[in-house]
């Protein structure tokens, strides 16, 4: 019986759903050939000598750190993962490594969701994008297209960028979406949360966190308290899962 393998790359990846999402999903569609394993990488150099050892290798989700580093590895890039300038999914055929953003659809998908759930326009809306990572680029490109208006926040001073340190009263107020594209927060440092003034969050704020387990984060459980609405990355995943199960059969 031919063996159709997908995993997961990145490090570390103790936090992660997808194994359990996948095996699940092929059991429940009776795939008995199909497996989804972990393949934590503590250099993204390890990725030839992975493929090697793995030649029933079909596909692969790729998360922190390595949606852009990943990319040098690749014989292809769709479009859409160009434009982002980060990859979650490789598709791999004959050999050939061709890279994808489901990023994009899932978060696109859940935001549309979240901000009609609570009666948020999006014209006029204003978000702060925390992190700058490959899953912010995505964050990004998705609110460039919905035409949200955003600024990146960083830890560090760079052109371009707000730090957390300038965040005052005028900023928070006037950016009503608030995004954390960092793993701050995730199991099992659930302590962490990005420093953005929380006395400055009120009942018209619409909190994003892309980290999904745990269920609530100290970001959004903080941004609760101040009476926001929050949401977790768990949709998003979901939906950009199975985005990429549909690249891998295509």
């Amino acid at each position: 019986m031919l063996l159709h393998l997908y995993g997961l790359i990145g490090y570390p990846l103790s936090h992660s759903f997808s194994k359990r999402y996948f095996n699940e999903k092929f059991r429940r569609e009776g795939l008995e050939s199909y497996y989804y394993e972990l393949f934590p990488l503590e250099k993204i150099e390890a990725l030839p000598a992975l493929l090697k050892a793995h030649p029933g290798l079909r596909g692969l989700n790729v998360t922190i750190p390595y949606k852009q580093q990943v990319m040098a590895y690749l014989d292809e890039l769709d479009e859409g993962a160009a434009a982002v300038g980060a990859v979650n999914t490789i598709k791999i055929r004959e050999g050939r490594l061709t890279g994808y953003n489901t990023d994009v659809f899932g978060f696109e998908r859940s935001l549309r969701t979240f901000l009609e759930d609570n009666g948020a326009e999006v014209a006029g809306l204003q978000a702060l994008v925390l992190g700058t990572g490959g899953a912010a680029k995505a964050v990004a490109y998705v609110l460039r297209k919905m035409g949200i208006r955003f600024q990146w926040v960083s830890r560090n001073n760079k052109p371009g960028y707000l730090t957390y340190q300038r965040l005052n009263e005028t900023l928070m107020q006037d950016h009503r979406l608030i995004i954390n594209t960092t793993p701050l927060g995730m199991l099992p440092k659930v302590e962490t949360y990005p420093e953005i003034p929380f006395q400055h969050i009120g009942p018209q704020h619409l909190l994003y966190d892309l980290v999904y387990n745990p269920e609530e984060t100290t970001f959004m459980a903080r941004g609760r308290q101040q009476g926001a609405a929050v949401h977790n990355g768990l949709a998003m995943l979901h939906l950009q899962a199975e985005k990429a199960w549909e690249i891998w059969n295509s």
